[in-house]
């Protein structure tokens, strides 16, 4: 399809759907959200790019295959819940670390990290899936 009009929207939603997925990915593990939905909000962006032009341009944009966001995401999510084995604690129980001065410090914490690893798995597997059926 080469439509000027969804070419010109596309451009403008991309940039739009990517910033709310960042937002929901870092709102979500102390509210309502998460990996899960903004690795979908992701993978529509990039559907939506994919119909606005084509499915390689789609996979350039991407910048990387969908297979290694799978890989890295599940290192990620299941490299966090090992963490807490090595304290004798049970698996995927949250660990946080201070950066910076007590008044002002900030606080990272292994759920955000796993929320990170579902975020890619979700946006590979959606995304391997979509651009394979887009290709045929």
């Amino acid at each position: 399809m080469s439509s000027i009009i969804l070419r010109t929207a596309t451009r403008l939603l991309f940039t739009l759907l990517l910033l709310f997925a960042v937002f929901i990915l870092l709102r979500g593990h102390n509210e309502p959200g998460g990996g899960f939905i903004a690795g979908l909000v992701t993978a529509g962006a990039f559907v939506l790019y994919a119909m606005a032009y084509d499915v390689a341009s789609a996979r350039h944009a991407l910048h990387v295959e969908p297979r290694t966001l799978i890989a890295i995401g599940l290192l990620l999510a299941g490299g966090v819940g090992v963490l807490s084995l090595f304290s004798n604690e049970p698996f995927l129980t949250g660990k946080w670390i201070s950066l910076g001065a007590e008044a002002e410090s900030i606080k990272i914490g292994t759920p955000v990290i796993f929320d990170i690893g579902v975020f890619l798995v979700v946006i590979g597997v959606t995304l391997a899936i979509i651009l394979a059926l887009a290709e045929e």
